[in-house]
């Protein structure tokens, strides 16, 4: 693999849909460069996570928004070892579970909600001197200033086959899952997943994760270093 640009400060935003590659490449590519990583997907989970715990009404924003501001989120950024507590609790592997999975989108809808974790994840990256930050409005709304944009996609039966993977579910309902998830975050009113103008669109249909990661390598030592 091509050896990493090390700038003093640099930011890569990859943003994408669900099961596009995009945590495994960018804890790589962060890896590389002797950078963090951070997941600001997880920083959703984390919120629905806990509104969740509350039993709170998924309707009701004002009670989701008033459950996040009272959160209180540990966020490791090691891409080795990324983790996340909230309100002192580990939430890793709850972030994943299916409940948390059905609700996040309308969590992540709620305007406020966004906003907190926007300022939050702009902190984050103000004080990092090298990082790789992935979500679905990272280049467009959270860094739009980042060295390298890239918006990650693949094809509709890729992205289940690797998520059902991961998750032990079946490939047809994990599908029939993503699209309801797409057409949730493509379509909020606050900051909904598209892509950047000025970003990158690399297909990882097919393509292995250490060939996606080459290419990504690539193409920031070809920005920090013009």
């Amino acid at each position: 693999m091509e050896q990493a640009v090390r700038p003093e400060r640099c930011v890569v935003a990859v943003d994408g849909p669900s099961g596009s590659g995009k945590s495994t490449v960018s804890r790589r590519l962060a890896t590389a460069i002797d950078g963090i990583y951070l997941d600001t997907g997880a920083m959703y989970r984390a919120i629905t996570w806990a509104v969740l715990q509350a039993g709170a009404d998924l309707q009701n924003t004002e009670s989701i928004l008033k459950i996040a501001q009272e959160t209180s989120l540990t966020i490791g950024t090691d891409p080795q070892a990324p983790h996340f507590r909230a309100n002192g609790e580990d939430v890793d592997a709850a972030i994943r579970g299916p409940e948390v999975t059905g609700a996040v989108s309308a969590v992540a809808a709620v305007p406020g909600v966004r906003r907190m974790l926007v300022r939050l994840q702009q902190e984050i990256i103000a004080a990092a001197p090298r990082i790789v930050v992935e979500g679905r409005d990272i280049a467009s709304v959270v860094a739009p200033d980042a060295d390298l944009k890239v918006y990650l996609t693949a094809s509709a039966a890729a992205r289940a086959q690797r998520r059902s993977a991961e998750d032990a579910t079946d490939v047809a309902a994990t599908e029939a899952d993503l699209n309801r998830r797409d057409k949730l975050d493509s379509s909020r009113a606050a900051d909904p997943l598209r892509q950047a103008d000025d970003a990158i669109t690399l297909d990882t249909t097919g393509i292995g994760i250490d060939d996606v990661v080459a290419q990504l390598l690539s193409m920031l030592n070809s920005k920090v270093s013009s």
